[in-house]
C-alpha cells in the first residue's frame, strides 16, 4: 500500500480544520498509510525584517530537510510550482506509485522555505496561485489525493 507523509510547519488550531483533516484521513485510510508530520513553526515578532524572516525560513527548512523519508518521492507545495488538473494529479500519484512506495507532501510555514528544500524535491506544485493561509492549504491537498484516489479507483465523486 502506498504511503503517503505530509510534512508541514505548524499546529492545526481551528478544530473545523482539524476535523476536516480527520475526515480526510479516515477516507484515505482505505487507499493508503497516512503520516502527517507537524512540526513546530518560528513566531515572526512584529518588527521583523529581511533577515529575521530569512533566518526562520532557514530555521523551519531544515528542520523540514530533517524530517524527509529516505527514498520517498518528495513534492513540495509551492507558488513556483507546477499547477495539475485533479484528473493530471490522479495520473501523477498513479505514476509515481508504478516506481515508488512512498510520496511525501512539503508545506511550508507562512513564510515558505528556501532553496535547499526545493532542490530535494522531485517536484513542485502549486494549488493556485491566490495565497491561502497554510492550514487550509492542508486540506486542500487530503482532499485532492483523496479525489486521485477515486478517480484512479473509477469510483464516483462529487465534480
Amino acid at each position: 500500500m502506498l504511503r503517503i507523509n505530509i510534512i508541514c510547519i505548524g499546529k492545526i488550531k481551528e478544530q473545523y480544520l482539524r476535523d476536516a483533516i480527520n475526515e480526510y484521513s479516515k477516507r484515505l485510510s482505505k487507499y493508503c498509510n497516512l503520516n502527517i508530520i507537524e512540526l513546530p513553526d518560528k513566531k515572526i515578532p512584529d518588527k521583523s525584517n529581511i533577515s529575521i524572516e530569512n533566518q526562520i525560513k532557514d530555521f523551519e527548512s531544515n528542520e523540514i530537510i530533517s524530517h524527509l523519508i529516505k527514498d520517498s518521492y518528495n513534492i513540495c507545495l509551492d507558488l513556483k510550482g507546477k499547477e495539475y488538473s485533479s484528473e493530471n494529479f490522479a495520473t501523477k500519484i498513479s505514476d509515481i506509485q508504478t516506481i515508488n512506495s512512498s510520496i511525501t507532501f512539503i508545506i511550508g510555514g507562512s513564510l515558505g522555505f528556501n532553496d535547499d528544500v526545493r532542490k530535494i524535491c522531485n517536484e513542485s506544485i502549486c494549488f493556485s496561485k491566490m495565497t491561502f493561509p497554510h492550514q487550509l492549504i492542508r486540506v486542500f491537498l487530503l482532499e485532492q489525493i483523496y479525489r486521485a484516489f477515486k478517480i484512479n479507483n473509477n469510483e464516483t465523486y462529487h465534480k
